[in-house]
């Protein structure tokens, strides 16, 4: 299918089944993630993948979805809540490396990334989280080419999450989360339901 019919097969599953997504596919959705545009190509977040049932129970108690537990695989978007110097220091290491060139030839870029060291705390938690949701839409396009289903959600307890699974003393702290598996067209009213959008001439003004 091409990228407009796979956007309409694409839906947000309310009910999945038991079936499993292979690793081969996970691992291709979390590629996606790794290649998706973020701010300065920094990538300040990281994604917890978790198919493991007895932390899934854990999170489901923390959340509002079904989805935690019924999915396959859930993956947890988990955001900076800082910049340090070290970590700028990394990602210039590493694009010098890559790149093979020079560090010097670096310095101006990473006299703009060190602003982030002197920004107020909301203001990276909101910049983190940003770039968090722009891998989600990432990860929902590469799992709808694959025809696997998925859910992405904001209800459940942040604050849990990041207990649970320990975020706090990473410096990270849950962002959104995404489940991964095949709906369910039996228990699901919504698997069948024509998908509603405004009219593309009302959604897109057009400025030449």
């Amino acid at each position: 299918m091409n990228l407009i019919d796979t956007m309409n097969w694409r839906y947000a599953a309310k009910h999945m089944t038991s079936e499993k997504v292979s690793e081969e596919k996970v691992q291709e959705i979390l590629e996606a993630i790794n290649l998706t545009a973020t701010s300065a190509g920094m990538q300040p977040f990281r994604v917890l993948s978790i198919s493991n049932p007895e932390i899934k129970e854990k999170l489901q108690a923390a959340s509002f979805n079904p989805q935690v537990t019924e999915s396959s695989h859930l993956l947890v978007f988990a955001s900076f809540t800082h910049v340090s110097k070290e970590q700028v220091d990394e990602y210039i290491a590493l694009v010098a490396k890559t790149r093979g060139i020079p560090l010097e030839s670096l310095n101006d870029f990473k006299e703009k990334l060190s602003g982030f060291l002197s920004m107020p705390e909301e203001f990276v938690k909101t910049w983190a989280a940003k770039q968090a949701y722009i891998a989600l839409g990432t990860a929902i396009v590469a799992a709808a080419n694959l025809k696997v289903d998925s859910t992405p959600m904001e209800g459940f307890d942040n604050a849990a999450f990041d207990e649970i699974l320990g975020l706090k003393e990473k410096g990270l702290q849950s962002a959104v989360i995404l489940a991964l598996g095949y709906r369910n067209e039996e228990a699901d009213p919504y698997a069948k339901a024509k998908k509603v959008r405004i009219p593309l001439e009302e959604l897109v003004v057009t400025l030449n």
